[in-house]
């Protein structure tokens, strides 16, 4: 059997686990936002994207003879997810079209491109399946020095400007009223969802990543209350589900994009188990931090964000 010292140091697992931390880390601090923006399935929207810029990636790559042949996949869908952020905020503001549509028709248009375009550069659909669900052997040290510039630019972002960014997604009307530059933090939003989708990509696989955006999210709704608390708790548990998921994918032959977002459902299970215990003993979910400037804090999708945001 593996002892973890020699997980640690194998060749296999080092650079995923850097990458593990990583998104364990950052995927949840853009999940909080989107969660409060009823953007949920953002997430998956790029993702099906980066599979167009993946495809394209090897295409060039075919072109330049590049090796390995598909080197250039990683920034190909770092392009993509990027204008596709972009595009999406486009589409929903100049055309006038609803922000479900607009993921339609990406994820749509990203699974096509990228089946299209790869028989192009000469492989085929089973080419992408690393993308799709991740995989540990083909994770470089490239990768990962594009995973650290990526994880800093989304913490920068996400903790930095965690006061503005709830300010706005929290009540864009309110927030436009008030002069704040709405539609720049739609638009930095998008793209910081981007970064993200990219540097989870190649252990969690692109239909998969927006599940570690999300999940340890809702799971910490179930935890505590106040939006920093929230952010704070979903990031602990992005962590532990990532390295959770890629330590036992060292010892059972499993895909660890499978293995890291069933922990992270298997978390919310538990944190609603709880949730109801607690409410049906009479007790309080937790009161809101007196310190943390966001509360009150995420709400439930069900409910008014911009009157809690007000009151």
């Amino acid at each position: 059997m593996i002892s973890p010292w020699d997980l640690l140091t194998s060749d296999i697992m080092r650079f995923p686990l850097i990458i593990a931390v990583l998104m364990g880390v950052t995927a949840p601090i853009v999940g909080t936002y989107l969660v409060q923006k009823r953007l949920s399935l953002l997430g998956d929207g790029l993702g099906h994207v980066a599979l167009t810029g993946v495809a394209l990636g090897w295409l060039v790559g075919a072109w330049l003879q590049t090796t390995p042949a598909d080197a250039l996949a990683v920034p190909g869908a770092l392009l993509a997810s990027l204008v596709g952020a972009l595009l999406i905020e486009f589409v929903r503001e100049v055309g006038h079209t609803s922000r479900d549509v607009a993921m339609a028709i990406l994820f749509y248009g990203g699974i096509a491109g990228g089946v299209v375009i790869i028989q192009l550069a000469g492989g085929t659909s089973t080419s992408l399946m690393g993308y799709l669900f991740g995989s540990l052997a083909t994770v470089t040290s490239t990768d990962v020095v594009i995973s650290v510039v990526l994880a800093v630019v989304v913490l920068a972002v996400g903790v930095g400007g965690s006061r503005l960014l709830f300010a706005v997604t929290s009540d864009e009307e309110f927030a436009r009223a008030s002069g704040l530059p709405v539609r720049a933090v739609n638009v930095l939003i998008a793209l910081i969802a981007a970064l993200t989708v990219t540097l989870a990509m190649r252990i969690i696989g692109a239909l998969m990543v927006s599940a570690l955006m999300i999940v340890p999210v809702a799971a910490a709704q179930t935890m505590v209350v106040g939006f920093s608390r929230t952010m704070r708790t979903a990031m602990m548990l992005g962590v532990l589900c990532s390295l959770g998921g890629l330590v036992l994918t060292a010892y059972v032959d499993l895909p660890p994009g499978g293995v890291i977002v069933l922990i992270a459902i298997g978390f919310y299970v538990i944190g609603l188990a709880v949730q109801a215990v607690r409410e049906r003993l009479g007790g309080r979910r937790g009161t809101a931090d007196p310190a943390d400037p966001a509360d009150p804090a995420l709400v439930p999708e069900t409910s008014d964000a911009g009157a809690s945001a007000r009151a």
